[in-house]
């Protein structure tokens, strides 16, 4: 009978083993059938950086350079991705100018965050500008009030009647949408707003509409070059500056004139390089012009606005054309 038992015993264990084994290979079988999710990986830092010389350094359809002189530009901006979708950044950035003022640098700082949500890519933040080693120049030895302006200027004066602070530094805050249809077409929105444009004591707000188009790699073959066709129309508005841009008509400012700006042109890239053949232009008249840019070039006295009194006309907002080559990189893509 011990016996007996012992062999039942042993035979169901026996049974019980092969029925563990079994289940645990099924189990085992049916979790291999199931692919293992994909493990995104990607280093959260990176640094973008790039520099530029063009012909003429243009913002929003008005040459910061003169419109003869041509510009050398620069920029440092690390990144950090939070996620793979969400991306923080800071940066600086340099620009040569030419201003009424004597200024002859741009030298801006700017923060952000880049969200994006499927083929939509956006862009909320803050930017910068700055104009270091202005000098202040008025039109005459007294403000439009009759005090004079000894603590301010009164030795620096423009021969055409033009004012302009020592420092017009100011900021603005900003919102972008950019949506990619495809491989070959985007569209994207723009939005700025300054309460104090230039330091004018005017607010500030620009809007702009801009479109890509990206030619198929196919139609230069193998060789690596790629070109596009971009464009931009926008509306700057603008408020009422402070007394010190005052006229005898408005001694308080002037009412600065809005203005449409459209620019369209085609670009070639190869590698980190971008050679890009731009036309812009604007709607503002050679004296409102004049009286927004403080151009110390203006000249004549036909251009007469009500708040251009001396009809000086600028050609700074006028139809021009601009060549720019420029490299752009990233750390993690271009210096591995």
């Amino acid at each position: 009978m011990g016996n007996i038992m012992k062999k039942v015993i042993v035979a169901a264990a026996a049974l019980l083993a092969v029925g563990v084994s079994s289940a645990s290979a099924a189990d085992m079988a049916a979790k291999m059938y199931k692919k293992a999710p994909p493990i995104v990986a990607y280093d959260p830092w990176d640094i973008a950086f790039g520099a530029a010389v063009m012909s003429n350094y243009v913002f929003r359809g008005i040459t910061q350079s003169n419109g003869q002189n041509g510009s050398v530009a620069a920029y440092f901006e690390p990144r950090y991705n939070i996620t793979k979708d969400v991306q923080l950044y800071a940066g600086v950035s340099g620009e040569s100018i030419s201003f009424a003022n004597r200024a002859a640098m741009e030298l801006d700082g700017y923060f952000g965050i880049r969200p994006t949500w499927g083929a939509a890519a956006f862009d909320f933040g803050f930017f910068y500008y700055g104009y270091p080693g202005g000098t202040c120049f008025y039109g005459a030895p007294a403000d439009t009030a009759g005090n004079p302006l000894s603590s301010q200027c009164a030795t620096n004066f423009l021969a055409n009647g033009n004012v302009m602070k020592k420092n017009v530094s100011f900021y603005e805050g900003y919102a972008k949408l950019n949506y990619t249809f495809n491989d070959y077409f985007s569209l994207g929105v723009n939005e700025y707003y300054s309460p104090n444009f230039l330091n004018t004591g005017a607010w500030g707000n620009y809007a702009s509409v801009t479109g890509k188009v990206i030619a198929p790699a196919t139609w230069f073959g193998s060789s690596g070059i790629g070109s596009y066709v971009s464009g931009e129309f926008g509306r700057q508005w603008l408020g009422t500056s402070d007394s010190f841009y005052g006229v005898p008509a408005f001694p308080n400012g002037i009412k600065y004139a809005d203005y449409n700006t459209w620019n369209i042109g085609i670009g070639f890239t190869y590698k980190v390089f971008t050679l890009d053949l731009r036309y812009s232009d604007t709607n503002l008249s050679k004296g409102d012009c004049s009286a927004f840019t403080s151009d110390y070039t203006a000249s004549g006295t036909s251009n007469v606005t009500p708040i251009n009194p001396g009809g000086t006309g600028s050609t700074w907002c006028g139809s021009t054309g601009i060549v720019k080559l420029s490299a752009d990189l990233t750390a993690m893509t271009n210096l591995k």
